[in-house]
């Protein structure tokens, strides 16, 4: 009886955790949902992709996975915290020279026409709920201390997943942003973290916004979205093409291969830098995470002129080793005649220059 009693009391706790925690964020309100189901890609209470995208979750299609798993893989993460760059961002050095700046991941800053823009900004410590049992990152530290970080003009999501959408991060940099763009139904979450509804603007697919003279499209991606049990889909996953006056750069987020990229490139490319997913493939799901030659097929799809692979570098969420998707986007870009800039986190690479890192920093 004591076992049963401490068993429901654990589970309760667990209930109550998710419905109650600020973290798992907020789901669309039924007058929102109502909005929703005049969306094309909307049906039966859940966003879909463009074309039929299976994630296998049975038992049969997953054990090889658990399989895989429980064998382990001592290169998953690597021996020791990998190498930073420090980095300052003053109020003073801000210019209209187009400049990204990686901190691992998918996160970046891209200053642009003298506006600063940050990209997937996840600066917490492991992509999970409950950081303290996630995956930690790979170089323990920031190159930066985010409290140091001076008035950010706009801050850009490509889904509400937790190695994306981070509460702790956007808790600390709330009053820093301007302006959030997001897609639809992440506005949800930031609200319920303290960011005023003025501040946030969300987008469907193909939607064009202008803020901070920054032109910004939220184009398609062949993922998925959700942060507890109960809301897979309920919020919508993208892409994002960014336009200054001199410099286009294309933002992947995460995604598949798929069709998307060829429309992307057509309707918007050439790019003068892409920002291309990489890493946390499997070929059980490919279909949401590209795999490293998809990665560079997909960088001459959107036509793009320089690749900087993303979604590596950071933290574990697959099987593979930790360098593999480099090493493997690497191999492909040289096959194709792909140009590819492999900064350091924390390393800050103009958008136009002649003289792109390319050090092979991660075999150190």
């Amino acid at each position: 009886m004591l076992v049963i009693s401490i068993l429901f009391t654990v589970i309760l706790a667990i209930m109550f955790f998710i419905i109650f925690h600020p973290v798992f964020g907020q789901k669309p309100s039924k007058n929102t949902i109502q909005h929703y189901k005049t969306i094309q890609h909307y049906s039966n209470g859940s966003f879909m992709n463009q074309i039929p995208t299976e994630m296998a979750t049975d038992f049969r299609s997953m054990l090889p996975v658990l399989k895989e798993f429980l064998r382990g893989n001592p290169n998953r993460q690597p021996k020791e915290a990998v190498p930073l760059k420090p980095f300052q961002l003053s109020e003073q050095s801000i210019n209209t020279e187009a400049k990204v700046t990686w901190f691992g991941h998918s996160a970046f800053l891209l200053e642009m026409d003298c506006k600063r823009i940050l990209l997937d900004p996840m600066f917490g410590r492991a992509p999970s709920p409950v950081p303290w049992f996630g995956n930690k990152r790979y170089s323990k530290d920031l190159p930066f201390r985010v409290e140091d970080l001076p008035e950010i003009d706009l801050v850009v999501f490509s889904h509400d997943h937790y190695d994306h959408l981070d509460y702790s991060s956007i808790k600390k940099l709330k009053h820093k942003v301007k302006q959030f763009v997001v897609p639809l139904g992440v506005a949800g979450h930031l609200k319920r973290w303290g960011v005023e509804s003025g501040r946030i603007t969300e987008c469907n697919w193909w939607d064009k916004v202008e803020t901070a003279g920054i032109t910004l499209i939220c184009t398609p991606a062949r993922h998925f979205s959700g942060r507890s049990l109960s809301d897979r889909n309920a919020t919508l996953w993208c892409s994002w093409v960014l336009k200054g006056q001199l410099s286009k750069i294309y933002f992947s987020g995460d995604s598949g291969y798929g069709p998307h990229f060829r429309e992307i490139g057509e309707n918007y490319g050439p790019f003068d830098l892409t920002l291309m997913e990489c890493g946390q493939y499997h070929e059980k799901w490919a279909a949401i995470h590209k795999m490293p030659e998809e990665t560079v097929q997909a960088h001459i799809d959107v036509r793009g002129k320089v690749m900087i692979p993303i979604h590596w570098g950071a933290f574990t969420l697959s099987l593979h080793d930790w360098t593999d998707p480099v090493e493997r986007t690497l191999i492909a870009a040289d096959e194709q005649g792909v140009e590819v800039c492999t900064p350091m986190i924390g390393e800050t690479v103009a958008v136009h220059s002649n003289n792109l890192s390319k050090q092979k920093w991660w075999r150190k």
